[in-house]
């Protein structure tokens, strides 16, 4: 099997759209995207099977897609994704953050889950090709961006544990605008009995199951009138990994901030690596260490503790007010977002849009 350095390029086949959405319905919808909600009128299909590789490379219409019922994806749950944005920039062009590094990630989890690896290039292809096809999608609200969705699956029909001979890569778009809804200075989060991984699983991987186990304990959060759930470590039960789908900061009096560590339970977040470049750039201290509830309680109670904030690629970076279990409840510093969390947001986001200097090389220029 070819690596994802080593494969040779291809060419894709470009089938325009038929009956494209009318642009005053679709001015309509990118004047309140919302999110993932709303899709553009094409997305990306590439095949993949044991003889032939990577072939089948197209830009089609946005639609549905036939799946064989013996479908392995849905029997042994072969199935891994991942999420990017493209933005406009100040000049009217558009760029991609760091596609590279969601290329690395979408193979680290294929070979978790016994899935063929593709080529970094022809994932980052993929996704132009998708962004160019659809370039009118752009949100217009402020601070809106075309969300991208590369995911594959297995797709070989038969019944038996075994990695499928068959996958489909594809990759659609949807307009977005504010992750959160609630419109809230800062987010509330419930502590959950749940946990999210184990050493040894599949916590590191960008797979579906991840996020199916945590929809019990995030509709729990929400009843409980909370933004989004909280997991602790399955071991222990207390030292604190990730939200549903975001990763976390600690930021202390003294200026220095903490993240947990990955170590196999954390999904190694691109926002999260980022912004740990981007807090040393600003002279502060960052530690990548185990941090408690306990710790956190104590901590935020003192005053040691200052802010708290989720980060990922859908919210990017969201202060976090509240923290509520079934034994306590405590409040982040003001309960809104704090000084550093609006600097670290600020800069990233001023890099993501062309309108501070990209010293990383992180922005990826499309058009």
């Amino acid at each position: 099997m070819a690596t994802p350095e080593t494969a040779a390029p291809i060419a894709f086949t470009h089938l325009p759209h038929p009956a494209p959405m009318a642009a005053d319905a679709r001015a309509d919808i990118l004047a309140n995207p919302g999110f993932g909600t709303t899709f553009s009128d094409h997305m990306v299909s590439i095949l993949w099977d044991e003889t032939k590789g990577w072939h089948d490379a197209e830009v089609r219409p946005y639609g549905a897609i036939a799946l064989d019922p013996a479908a392995a994806v849905l029997h042994y749950a072969q199935e891994i994704f991942e999420g990017l944005k493209a933005y406009r920039l100040a000049d009217g062009g558009i760029a991609l953050f760091r596609p590279e590094a969601n290329a690395a990630r979408f193979n680290a989890s294929a070979v978790r889950l016994a899935m063929p690896t593709i080529p970094d290039a022809l994932f980052v292809q993929a996704v132009e090709e998708l962004v160019r096809a659809d370039k009118d999608w752009f949100p217009t609200v402020d601070g809106g961006s075309l969300y991208l969705r590369p995911f594959m699956f297995a797709s070989e029909a038969f019944l038996g544990v075994r990695p499928s001979k068959q996958y489909r890569f594809l990759v659609i778009a949807s307009p977005a605008g504010n992750y959160f809804k609630s419109g809230a200075p800062a987010v509330s989060l419930w502590v959950s009995d749940y946990s999210r991984a184990a050493p040894g699983g599949t916590g590191a991987a960008k797979c579906g199951g991840n996020y199916a186990a945590s929809l019990v304990p995030t509709a729990e959060a929400f009843a409980r009138g909370h933004d989004q759930v909280l997991f602790l470590d399955a071991v222990e039960r207390q030292w604190i990994e990730e939200l549903g789908g975001m990763n976390l900061f600690f930021v202390f009096a003294d200026g220095s901030l903490v993240t947990p560590p990955l170590g196999g339970t954390i999904l190694p977040g691109i926002t999260r690596e980022s912004l740990i470049k981007l807090a040393r750039e600003e002279g502060l201290t960052v530690r990548e260490e185990r941090y408690s509830l306990e710790q956190w309680r104590d901590d935020a109670t003192s005053g040691a503790l200052t802010e708290t904030f989720a980060c990922g690629t859908a919210a990017v970076v969201t202060p976090v007010g509240k923290v509520t279990s079934e034994n306590e409840s405590f409040v982040i510093g003001s309960g809104g977002p704090g000084q550093v969390t609006q600097k670290l947001r600020q800069r990233l986001v001023a890099i993501q849009r062309g309108e501070a200097p990209d010293s990383h090389g992180w922005v990826h220029r499309i058009g």
